[in-house]
C-alpha cells in the first residue's frame, strides 16, 4: 500500500501523464494506491475504484465506488480546494476560477493551501493506516508530505518533475525554502534523468540531499503504444475516429475562418492580438469539432506523415517545425504535418501559414520579431527562424522558399487535430512516419519521446537534457548514421536546417528500424518494470 500525492489532474501531459500511468501500473502489479489529486472524472479511470472529497468543514463525501479489472486498486482523495489553484505555469482548469501561478500568490494563500492539504492527508494516513508517502513535485505537496510525515511518523519521498523547479523553486526564495527543507527531511528523492539529477544537485547544493537522489525511468505503456504495418494504419484510424465519437469538442472551423477573412499583409501586433483573442476557442482540453474530417483528408498508406504532439507555446518548438515544411513540401509533396495540443501560440501559428502560403514576407518577419509576446509568454523573438532565414538568404534560396509555400498550399498540408489525450495517442502514434519534439528548453523526460519509440515512429529531438539522455541510450542500438538522425540541434542558427535535413533523410529509410525502437522501449521503459522498482525503493 502506498499514498500518492499530486496536486493536480490525471489528464493532459507531463506530471499527469507519470501519476496516472505509475497509478494503473502499480493497480495491475496488486498494489493499493490512495491518490490525492484534483481529478475531475475519476469515473474516466478504470482503475480508480473508490473515490471521495473531502469538504472545507472536513467532512468527507462519496463520488464512487466500484470494482476494477486489476489485481489491485486505486482509492482517490479529492481535497475540495475552492476557487484558486496554485499552479507553476497558467493553464485553464474545469473548476478553479482562480488559477493563479504560485509566484504570484500570497503567503496567507499559500499557508491556506498547505494547512488544508495536511490536515486531509493526515487524516488519510491515520485512517487507511498509510506506511509510505510519496509526493509529486518540488512543491507544494512536498510540503505537505513533509508536514504529514513529522507529525505522524510516515516515511516520505519526492518525485521530481521539472516544472516546479524551473517556474517556482528558481523564481521564488519561499518556494527554494520550502523545497529545500522538504528534500532534506525527505527518504529518497526520484529523478527520471542524469539531467535532472545535475538540476537538483544544482539547484540544492547539499551532500545530504544528493545522497537521496535516486534514478527512476520514465516509462510507456507498450500494451496501448505499438507498432502498426502501413497497409492497416486506415484501421487505427477508424479506432481513433469511435473513441471520438461523442467526445465533447473544442475548436471550430468557423473560428480559424472568422479569424483569417480579418487578416491583411500589413496587419499590425495589436490587430493580431485581438483577432487571436476573439478566435480562441472556451474549450480548449478538447479534439476540434473536425478532427475526422482532418483525419479522413490523409492517406495513411501513401503520404508521409510527420507529428508533433505538446504544448502550443515556444519553448516547445512548433514554429521550428512550420518553417522547415515549404522545404518538405517541396521534396515530399504528399507530406502532412499532423499538429495535436493547444496553447496560446495555435493562432499564432495559423496567422504565420496564412502568411507563408501567400508570400507576405513582411508579416512572416514580424510575426519572428514579435515572436513570444503574441503569446504573452515572453519579449523574445522567434531566433531560430531568424538563424534558418538568414541561412536560405546567404545562399539565395529565400525566393523558392516562399514559393515553395505557395506552391504546395501549405494550410491544407498543416492538419490541427486539437487536444488529445493518450487513449487516442495510441491509435495515432504507430500511423505516423516522423515524430518531432524540437523544444528550445530542456526536457526533465519527454515521455512523448518513448510513446514515439513504442509505436515505432521515427522520434527527432534537440539534443540536451533528458531528451539527448533518451536518445543516447536508443543510439546503443542502432548504427550512428541513423541514430544521429534523431538529434536536431539546439543552435539557433541550426535548429530549423537539422529539422528539414533530418526528417528528409528519415524519409527514404527502411523500417528496419521500428523493432530495434519497439524492443527498447519494452526492455527499459515499460511502466510495470518502472513500478516494481518504484515500490522496491520506498520499501527499502
Amino acid at each position: 500500500m502506498i499514498g500518492i500525492l499530486h496536486g493536480y489532474l490525471l489528464e493532459g501531459s507531463g506530471s499527469n501523464l507519470w501519476t496516472r500511468s505509475i497509478v494503473k501500473s502499480l493497480c495491475e502489479n496488486g498494489e493499493t494506491v490512495h491518490l490525492v489529486c484534483q481529478e475531475n472524472h475519476p469515473d474516466r479511470y478504470d482503475f480508480i475504484a473508490e473515490c471521495y472529497k473531502y469538504n472545507k468543514d472536513y467532512s468527507i463525501q462519496s463520488l464512487l465506488k466500484r470494482s476494477v479489472p486489476y489485481k489491485g486498486k486505486c482509492i482517490m482523495h479529492k481535497p475540495q480546494l475552492g476557487d484558486t489553484l496554485p499552479v507553476y505555469v497558467w493553464d485553464k482548469y474545469e473548476e478553479f476560477s482562480n488559477v493563479v501561478p504560485m509566484v504570484d500568490l500570497p503567503n496567507d494563500s499559500i499557508e491556506e493551501y498547505l494547512d488544508y492539504n495536511t490536515k486531509v492527508v493526515t487524516k488519510i494516513v491515520h485512517d487507511y493506516n498509510l506506511p509510505v508517502i510519496l509526493a509529486n513535485h518540488a512543491v507544494l505537496m512536498s510540503v505537505v508530505a513533509q508536514r504529514v510525515s513529522s507529525s505522524a511518523s510516515i516515511p516520505f519521498s519526492i518525485m521530481t518533475h521539472g516544472s516546479a523547479i524551473e517556474y517556482a523553486v528558481k523564481k521564488d526564495e519561499r518556494f527554494y525554502k520550502f523545497a529545500n527543507e522538504a528534500f532534506s527531511a525527505a527518504k529518497k528523492i526520484f529523478v527520471v534523468s542524469d539531467e535532472m539529477q545535475t538540476r537538483v544537485k544544482t539547484v540544492f547544493s547539499s551532500p545530504s540531499i544528493e545522497k537521496k537522489i535516486t534514478m527512476l525511468n520514465l516509462g510507456v505503456d507498450t500494451k496501448s503504444f505499438k507498432l502498426t504495418p502501413i497497409n492497416l494504419r486506415h484501421n487505427n484510424i477508424e479506432k481513433l475516429c469511435k473513441v471520438l465519437s461523442g467526445k465533447r469538442r473544442g475548436k471550430k472551423p468557423e473560428q480559424y475562418h472568422d479569424m483569417i477573412k480579418h487578416l491583411y499583409p500589413e496587419i499590425q501586433k495589436e490587430e493580431i492580438l485581438k483577432l487571436v483573442a476573439d478566435s480562441v476557442p472556451q474549450d480548449l482540453k478538447f479534439p476540434d469539432s473536425d478532427t475526422e474530417t482532418k483525419l479522413k483528408q490523409v492517406d495513411w498508406k501513401n503520404d508521409k506523415i510527420i507529428l508533433f504532439v505538446g504544448r502550443f507555446i515556444a519553448s516547445k518548438g512548433l514554429q521550428s517545425i512550420i518553417c522547415a515544411m515549404p522545404l518538405i513540401l517541396e521534396k515530399y509533396h504528399n507530406a502532412k504535418l499532423i499538429i495535436v495540443g493547444h496553447g496560446p501560440q495555435r493562432e499564432i501559428i495559423e496567422v504565420l501559414l496564412w502568411a507563408l502560403e501567400h508570400g507576405y514576407r513582411d508579416l512572416v518577419e514580424n510575426i519572428i520579431t514579435w515572436g513570444q509576446t503574441l503569446e504573452g509568454s515572453g519579449k523574445n523573438s522567434y531566433e531560430e527562424l531568424n538563424g534558418f532565414y538568414k541561412h536560405l538568404q546567404n545562399q539565395n534560396q529565400l525566393d523558392n522558399y516562399f514559393e515553395s509555400a505557395k506552391k504546395h498550399n501549405i494550410t491544407n498540408k498543416v492538419l490541427f487535430m486539437g487536444y488529445l489525450v493518450h487513449q487516442e495517442l495510441c491509435h495515432l502514434f504507430p500511423c505516423c512516419d516522423v515524430a518531432i519534439f524540437p523544444s528550445i528548453v530542456k526536457e526533465a523526460g519527454p515521455l512523448v519521446f518513448l510513446e514515439s519509440l513504442a509505436s515505432g515512429c521515427f522520434p527527432l529531438g534537440t539534443y540536451f537534457g533528458g531528451m539527448a539522455a533518451s536518445i543516447d541510450t536508443v543510439a546503443k542500438s542502432l548504427p550512428s548514421n541513423i541514430s544521429d538522425l534523431m538529434k536536431i540541434s539546439v543552435k539557433e542558427d541550426q535548429m530549423v536546417s537539422d529539422i528539414l535535413e533530418h526528417t528528409l533523410q528519415v524519409l527514404t529509410l527502411d523500417k528496419s528500424f521500428k523493432e530495434t525502437f519497439r524492443k527498447v522501449a519494452i526492455d527499459l521503459y515499460d511502466w510495470q518494470g518502472v513500478s516494481k522498482k518504484l515500490i522496491l525503493e520506498l520499501q527499502t
